[in-house]
């Protein structure tokens, strides 16, 4: 419940600090004394859209704080949820507009950001003006009013996610649905691909082993030249010693002259290791000789394996890694789309069973609405015919809609103003009080199921005067027994109903213009409902007939 609202340079309103009571809360005042600001204050503490031009002239900046008290549950998880704690069971809310339109939004003093707010507000507070009256002129608002008042939310629930469900597979079946000449000219492309780098049988590594056995064969002459010319001094000729005879010939005279000198015996033994080290060298040299493979025809192999792995990595990747990754992708989606068939096959089964599922949830939820729907329009009948309303006749039609979120349905409620004259659309049909009053009816019904603890209405008493002004008041103080009600009218029956009175009045001073907010007393509202009765110049008839319409009630 609404308990306070703080208004800070918000248009004519410089401060002011309103409370409010439970039951039935009235604010009245003269044309464009202000009241439309306090609604347009509580919208933006609601997270509803603000701007700037709010602000009060001359003011860099307007502020807007509301206290709520008796939080309802729904409201309360919602608060968790975001991560705000409630302390005895008191909300406040604040709002900062800027000049530079910018806004600072805070939940019991912590920053909150406005869609937050509206998230929040929900729950809170249900704002009705005379701009909502024209939902009624859109039918796909009428099915929302039938479903918040049955029995059926986990029904719903479960068949938009079922419906989801359904769109999910139908869009995977549709992904699946392509082109069948592109289908088998990939297939083609693919097939070809595959073999080719099948064929290739591409090993990690190959290419850098076959440049180098490439550079070997290539360069085969000069190393057979020089291993030969290294052999010959190694091993000698028949006209020269080689160097290993000359080596074994110093290791037998150092040898001979380590047993006549013991000092030289390690030099003599370092000699005998080097020449055992000599020949080894000497017999791989000889072994390098004989592995030289000056074979022509492997040379033209390793060229064309190379030119094809070129030819292939243009194609292919950079490197055989990068082919054989090529290999594996086109291998899968070469799978993939040879099973075409099967898979299609596969899901058009999981559509159509998910298919029947989700009609058959739609339409139970149908039947449900029907139901809801009959006892709705009865319920809001009953309303309308104590709003001095009792020859309009409501109905609601049902037509089967292709199944979409909210199920296979079209719902609108449809009004027959007089005797004889068949339901038509209430675009067609109501005039401005009428549609107040309708709308109001709908409210009343809509208020015995939703949570809300707060109830602003905003002049639904335009258009209307005498007994149906009347009903409308006794309806409002009907419905301001179960939640709190605010009111801005400007019927004298209707304010007479007050729990608590609010003047909201417009005034001058240094040259400028200043909104005031007074609750009224017995006398105050004596007189305020005389000036609504009356006009300016007030009669002691109209304050006869207000003292009467207080003391009534």
């Amino acid at each position: 419940m609404l308990i306070n609202l703080y208004i800070e340079n918000i248009a004519v309103i410089e401060k002011s600090n309103i409370n409010f009571k439970e039951g039935l809360n009235i604010l009245t005042g003269e044309t464009g004394a202000g009241k439309s600001i306090v609604i347009d204050s509580i919208s933006a503490i609601l997270g509803h859209r603000t701007s700037k031009e709010m602000i009060r002239t001359g003011s860099d900046k307007a502020f807007v704080s509301a206290t709520f008290e008796n939080i309802n549950e729904e409201t309360t998880k919602k608060l968790l949820e975001f991560g705000y704690d409630i302390e005895e069971d008191t909300l406040i809310i604040s709002r900062e507009i800027n000049s530079n339109g910018k806004t600072v939004c805070r939940i019991n003093s912590r920053p909150a950001t406005v869609s937050v707010l509206k998230e929040i507000g929900l729950n809170l507070i249900n704002i009705h003006g005379q701009h909502e009256s024209y939902e009624l002129f859109s039918p796909e608002t009428h099915m929302d009013y039938i479903d918040s008042t049955g029995n059926y939310s986990d029904l719903r629930d479960e068949y938009k996610k079922e419906y989801l469900l359904l769109k999910k597979i139908e869009k995977q079946l549709d992904s699946l649905n392509i082109d069948e000449t592109k289908r088998l000219q990939d297939i083609d492309l693919l097939s070809y691909q595959v073999n080719e780098l099948e064929e290739a049988n591409i090993e990690i590594g190959e290419e850098e082993s076959l440049l180098e056995e490439r550079m070997i064969l290539q360069n085969s002459e000069k190393l057979t030249a020089n291993l030969q010319m290294a052999l010959l001094y190694a091993e000698g000729d028949g006209d020269s010693e080689g160097a290993i005879s000359l080596i074994d010939n110093l290791c037998t005279a150092i040898n001979k002259c380590a047993e006549l000198n013991p000092n030289l015996q390690e030099l003599s033994e370092k000699l005998n290791d080097a020449y055992y080290n000599f020949q080894d060298c000497v017999l791989e040299i000889s072994n390098a000789l004989d592995d030289i493979d000056s074979d022509s025809y492997r040379l033209n192999d390793i060229e064309e394996r190379l030119d094809l792995l070129y030819k292939l990595k243009r194609k292919y990747g950079s490197t055989e890694e990068e082919m054989l990754e090529f290999l594996e992708n086109a291998r899968r989606k070469l799978n993939e789309l040879t099973q075409l068939d099967i898979s299609k096959e596969n899901l058009e089964k999981e559509y159509n069973s998910q298919l029947s599922k989700t009609i058959k949830l739609a339409k139970a939820l149908s039947e449900n609405r029907k139901k809801t729907g009959e006892q709705f329009v009865a319920n809001v009948q009953q309303q309308l015919t104590f709003l001095d309303m009792p020859n309009v006749r409501f109905t609601v039609s049902c037509e089967q809609t292709p199944l979409s979120l909210n199920g296979q349905d079209k719902m609108e409620l449809l009004v027959s103003a007089n005797l004889g004259e068949e339901p038509k659309p209430v675009a067609k049909i109501a005039s401005g009080g009428e549609l107040s009053r309708i709308m109001l009816a709908i409210k009343t019904v809509l208020a015995q199921n939703d949570i809300i603890d707060t109830l602003i209405f905003d002049e639904i008493d335009a258009g209307i005067s005498g007994s149906a002004a009347q009903k409308v008041g006794l309806k409002l103080k009907e419905v301001s027994l179960s939640r709190q009600v605010l009111c801005v009218t400007h019927q004298a029956q209707i304010a007479a109903l007050a729990n608590e009175h609010l003047l909201i009045r417009k005034e001058t001073k240094n040259n400028k213009t200043f909104t005031r907010i007074t609750p009224l007393d017995f006398e105050g509202r004596k007189h305020e409902l005389a000036r609504i009765i009356d006009g300016v110049n007030i009669t002691k008839t109209a304050l006869a007939h207000a003292e009467q319409l207080l003391k009534s009630n």
